[in-house]
């Protein structure tokens, strides 16, 4: 029978027992295969679901003999009568599982070759082969719940800016080369020779020329594109949700932010967050956390020992503290014993992440012992168990070093800890906005300060007399969002005058003349009637993957790259062919070593 004449009735999660009975046409993938020594069930899969099929041969045995050759993820139509399933045969799991379909006709529209991998969610197959064969892995239960997932977050994000007053505007592809961050991925023109566009990083300088021509309220998903080092939550294309707004401050952000994190949770997950959420400032959470990302589902905070242990008589203390550095720690409670190959595993590991060591400290009974105690007073001893309320089980881990190392070095290990000692409950959520952030951070490798966030952002107004005499003193009006461990946005209050603007580029080492290169479009518009404005860029895919309870963004893209931004399934990168590369003025040179 001719394929371009079945036409489906039903989808394969729509029929229920209520449809007993009824005549229906199917269309699917075969998700399963089963006989039965006679019958043979088959589970039909699409978009929707699964029906399961049965092949009778005392109704029709050439058609049975047909659905006995059928491989997994043949695309097949059926024709069939709803039957109500025994009572003790429903499948209480699946949406259909109180009926199956005796299919009467069967065409089949395109047989499959045997799969690289079975089509199921505790699928084994290795990432490679899943990213090669994307179209198949895509099939997954799991992975078309995540892509499903991530449409009703994208529905959720328009609906609620549309409702507040937003209007989407897309900005171009196609724009002029200004790296201040990352690569930039650049496109060269054909037309003008010699001449490249540049992918956006972002649509900074967009969104703000919108701003200035009055549009107020302005979002779009979008899609970024930055040439760094990947990582399981990094891309080299990614989605965002950009968001613009004039005549504002801070607490205006917060307002609508928050109001769309509600929203999103309430329409994907049917979850309740409370509002507002908690804001710390950026030295209080390196602090405490040893990051300005944290994970906040979980304790254990850092805690500083310096004042207690710098007259100790335990050197690598005492010297930290002399030399300028600190002394600080975790308190790892109803922690297991810690055994010497565990101790030197993290000391590797404390010492891979810039460390040159952990001293740990357990307490057994009344007791805190280690190879150190014995450089330490009882009272000293006291002092720290009293600092961290240390309890009988509990584990110390000390670092002592500078303070940029230690709080990095606790803040890795805080959260290895966590995830070796299940510390961090599934379902959990923890939001909150990090505020008060430096404008500026030396750098070493350029010689020179450079922005935190970047170059278009304002500094706090009692802070920017602060500027050219000690601008590491200078606070910026920026805010970052972090949702378990993970920071999901950042945005700032913007430099909304020319004459604020070239200030900033000349602390940055920005000459007049390089500034009016790369940015003298924007210089010149907010000389002409800017309004006071700001935003947020929020990482969508890392939303989703956490809405999704994913682990990569991998996860939650349609067709992502490996972490050497390679894309498996279509080759690409690849070779071009030597006439384009003549039409664009292009040579390859390739390289000696």
């Amino acid at each position: 029978m001719k394929s371009e004449k079945w036409s489906r009735t039903h989808n394969c999660g729509q029929l229920r027992g209520s449809d007993e009975g009824k005549s229906v046409t199917l269309m699917g993938w075969v998700a399963s295969h089963r006989d039965h020594g006679g019958l043979i069930f088959v589970d039909l899969r699409d978009r929707w679901g699964v029906t399961q099929l049965v092949f009778n041969p005392s109704e029709n045995s050439e058609i049975v003999e047909s659905a006995k050759s059928l491989r997994m993820e043949t695309v097949i139509g059926i024709r069939g009568v709803v039957h109500r399933r025994p009572d003790e045969m429903i499948n209480a799991s699946m949406p259909t599982g109180e009926i199956e379909v005796n299919v009467e006709e069967m065409t089949i529209f395109n047989h499959s070759k045997p799969l690289p991998f079975m089509i199921k969610d505790d699928c084994d197959a290795m990432d490679e082969l899943r990213l090669k064969y994307r179209y198949l892995d895509l099939r997954r239960p799991v992975m078309k719940r995540n892509i499903f997932l991530r449409h009703r977050a994208a529905q959720s994000v328009r609906k609620y800016f549309d409702e507040k007053g937003f209007i989407e505007i897309e900005t171009p592809f196609l724009m002029k080369s200004t790296p201040e961050g990352a690569r930039d991925f650049l496109v060269p023109s054909r037309i003008h020779k010699g001449k490249f566009y540049a992918l956006p990083q972002s649509p900074q300088t967009y969104k703000q020329l919108l701003m200035v021509s009055g549009f107020d309220r302005y979002f779009q998903i979008v899609k970024c594109f930055r040439d760094e080092d990947l990582r399981a939550d990094r891309q080299p294309e990614f989605t965002q949700i950009d968001v613009e707004m004039s005549f504002i401050t801070e607490e205006d952000i917060y307002n609508i932010i928050e109001g769309l994190i509600v929203r999103l949770f309430r329409d994907v997950l049917e979850r309740e967050i409370k509002r507002p959420f908690q804001r710390l400032k950026f030295e209080e959470s390196m602090a405490r956390y040893g990051t300005d990302s944290p994970d906040l589902r979980f304790g254990m905070e850092i805690v500083d020992i310096s004042d207690i242990v710098k007259d100790s008589g335990f050197r690598v203390f005492s010297e930290a503290v002399k030399s300028g550095g600190c002394v600080r720690g975790l308190c790892l409670k109803n922690g297991v014993p810690i055994s010497r190959k565990r101790s030197d595993e993290l000391n590797e590991f404390v010492r891979s992440h810039g460390a040159k060591g952990v001293v740990i400290l357990q307490k057994k009974g009344d007791e805190t012992g280690s190879g150190v105690a014995k450089f330490l007073t009882q009272k000293t001893i006291d002092q720290i168990e009293k600092r961290f309320d240390m309890q009988t089980g509990d584990v110390l881990f000390l670092v002592a070093d500078d303070e940029d190392v230690c709080s990095r070095v606790l803040g890795t290990l805080r959260v290895k800890l966590a995830e070796e000692y299940d510390l961090i409950k599934g379902n959990q959520f923890a939001i909150a906005w990090i505020v008060d952030f430096p404008l500026l951070e030396w750098s070493d490798a350029e010689d020179r300060y450079v922005p935190r966030h970047h170059p278009f952002t304002a500094a706090v107004e009692e802070d920017v007399h602060y500027l050219d005499e000690s601008p590491q003193m200078v606070r910026a009006r920026a805010y970052d969002l972090v949702l378990n461990g993970y920071e999901i946005g950042g945005g700032s209050i913007r430099n909304h005058t020319r004459s604020m603007q070239e200030r900033m580029f000349k602390i940055l080492g920005i000459d007049e003349k390089t500034a009016q290169r790369k940015f003298g479009f924007l210089m010149e518009a907010l000389e002409l009637g800017a309004p006071p404005h700001g935003g947020i860029a929020l990482g969508f895919d890392r939303l989703v993957m956490i809405l999704a309870g994913e682990r990569s963004i991998r996860e939650v893209i349609p067709f992502p790259k490996t972490t050497s931004a390679l894309s498996l399934m279509d080759g690409s990168p690849s070779e071009v062919d030597s006439e384009q590369l003549r039409e664009l003025g292009i040579a390859i040179i390739k390289s000696s070593t």
